[in-house]
């Protein structure tokens, strides 16, 4: 074989490694009565796939201790975004006048719910946070939890 065509092998190879880490990633996080969250981080690719299944592993009732998870845009406000939902109970506390500022969201779970979520994670690095947007599990622990989005990988020539 080639000099050439080993060369040509090894790019082709990783531009195929490249694909693959961009292909997806699935994480999987659980909400509790103790209003955490089990994962504060997820390092995404930029561009890439990613899915979450969000499962509410507690035993309260929904309307006592409902869990959703929200991710939200890289320059939206947590605060902010909190306070407004707690006024958003016919829209599963996602406030109808801030939902452009929304990446992903899951609906309101009740306790052994699980939904699944997929969506590609923007093309500018940088902090995405996610968040339960239930009356006060913001202010109370379900907080600042980050999605920290590095920029993809190219093969170098």
């Amino acid at each position: 074989m080639s000099r050439f065509s080993s060369s040509l092998i090894a790019l082709l190879g990783l531009f195929m490694i490249g694909s693959v880490a961009q292909a997806g990633k699935t994480v999987t996080v659980e909400a509790n009565d103790q209003m955490k969250f089990t994962v504060n981080k997820i390092e995404a690719v930029a561009g890439s796939e990613l899915t979450i299944v969000f499962k509410n592993v507690g035993a309260m009732p929904k309307a006592a201790m409902g869990h959703n998870l929200v991710v939200l845009k890289k320059d939206a406000n947590p605060m902010a975004f909190s306070q407004a939902a707690m006024a958003a109970a016919a829209t599963e506390y996602i406030p109808a006048q801030m939902k452009d500022q929304v990446l992903a969201a899951t609906k309101l779970l009740g306790p052994k719910e699980e939904e699944t979520i997929t969506f590609t994670v923007p093309s500018e690095p940088g902090e995405y946070v996610y968040l339960c947007t239930f009356p006060a599990h913001f202010i109370v622990g379900m907080k600042l939890s980050l999605i920290h989005i590095s920029e993809p990988t190219r093969p170098r020539l």
